[in-house]
């Protein structure tokens, strides 16, 4: 009865939400950031908490890091809500009108999914992004997020619900589920009966059983096992820094660089420079044989380490003879979140672009660039690696469907 008394709320707010004007969901979502701002301090002492917790119960450092609101990852989050509150409202665009011969005018129109329902692990972040990425485009939200970040997510769906309230919006357009029991998650992959769409983030485990579970439809967002491949016509002064930020500037995320693949005919040059910058910083690489005979300090890999992601300070290595072969380990080993090539070779790096099959891939640039706010969303809801419905970072447009609208004159059937 709890679940199913949060959907029933929550499907009763999705019909108020669909009804409510762009003007009035901007002002909504600027009085929040505004509110969020003034209740900083306690929603930050909350968050302490849940470190302090995670750290008694030996959490890795990395996911400390993920867990972590900091004043400016906060400051960071208010102003995801302004810029998600400036971006163009895609709901009730019609996409397309026709005139049929009988004169039927048919259209199709933009519509709010209903109930979006998040499943994710300890970031506070999401709870936030995905509040205002819901909201703009009038769904309502229940959000499940993981018990390490319980205080997190309370103190702030507490301040946002109160400030929905002030500006006469119903609460319910975002609810918390506060009950940590893991059998909560299966029943709410059960929910068809109130809830639209469900998106998990996180980990592989979680989304595995997600996935494998839910009988509510489902936006995979995969775990990111992401590549650079250091082209035989790369340069290396770009190479490093990219690397060393790709796989350095946050570890516990899943745009992190995890594998490097390198042409053998630069591979002399590349990995004596890449191994003194990533050993430098406490990097462990894992490396074939060939990159083994180039440093000492790469250990040697196994086949699991080519598709792990490790978020970690660790990193594998293999060498390839040629560009096709490249592609194909990317591929083979890949996750399908994100990839680079860096390459001064304009061929190759359009054959890169064409042949790598990843949501994301990139030329001469950091992996760390799959994110929303990075792609101008403001937010984002996850960055999905399947490909129907939605693929890459999600923004507005990946929460809302379509309808068909037909204004006719009397027309019937013969």
């Amino acid at each position: 009865m709890y679940l199913e008394n949060i959907g029933a709320r929550a499907k009763k707010a999705s019909r108020i939400m669909a009804r409510l004007g762009q003007a009035e969901k901007n002002n909504a979502l600027l009085k929040v950031a505004e509110d969020l701002l003034a209740h900083k301090s306690e929603i930050i002492s909350a968050n302490e908490i849940d470190v302090e917790n995670g750290r008694k119960n030996h959490m890795p450092e990395a996911l400390v890091d993920r867990l972590m609101l900091t004043d400016s990852r906060f400051d960071g989050i208010v102003e995801g809500l302004r810029q998600v509150a400036d971006l163009e409202d895609p709901i009730g665009e019609v996409i397309d009108m026709k005139k049929r011969p009988n004169g039927l005018l048919i259209g199709k129109k933009r519509v709010p999914m209903g109930v979006i329902g998040i499943i994710y692990e300890s970031r506070p972040n999401v709870t936030v992004d995905a509040f205002a990425l819901t909201f703009k485009t009038g769904n309502a939200v229940i959000l499940r997020g993981g018990s390490d970040c319980i205080n997190s997510n309370i103190a702030l769906v507490n301040v946002i619900r109160e400030s929905l309230a002030s500006s006469g919006i119903t609460e319910d357009a975002i609810i918390l589920i506060e009950n940590t029991d893991r059998a909560i998650v299966n029943e709410l992959l059960k929910l068809n009966k109130y809830v639209d769409l469900l998106i998990p983030r996180g980990g592989a485990g979680l989304i595995k059983n997600v996935v494998e579970n839910a009988t509510v439809p489902v936006i995979e967002t995969g775990t990111g096992n992401c590549h650079i491949y250091i082209d035989k016509y790369a340069d290396l002064n770009k190479a490093i820094p990219i690397i060393h930020n790709a796989k350095l500037q946050r570890l516990g995320v899943c745009n992190a660089c995890e594998s490097l693949v390198i042409h053998k005919d630069i591979a002399d040059l590349a990995i004596p420079l890449i191994v003194a910058d990533l050993k430098e910083n406490d990097c462990e690489i894992r490396g074939d044989k060939a990159a083994m005979a180039i440093d000492s300090y790469i250990k040697e890999a196994t086949e699991d380490d080519f598709k792990t992601e490790y978020l970690a300070k660790i990193i594998s290595a293999k060498i390839v003879d040629s560009f096709d072969e490249a592609v194909e380990h990317i591929n083979n080993c890949s996750t399908g979140h994100s990839e680079a090539i860096i390459t001064e070779d304009y061929n190759s790096a359009q054959r890169f672009l064409d042949e790598i099959d990843s949501a994301c891939v990139y030329v001469n640039a950091s992996t760390r660039f799959t994110d929303g706010f990075m792609f101008g969303f403001g937010a984002e809801i996850g960055i999905s690696t399947q490909k129907l419905h939605a693929r890459g970072p999600m923004g507005l447009l990946a929460l809302t469907s379509t309808k068909y609208i037909i204004y006719g004159n009397g027309q019937i059937r013969e």
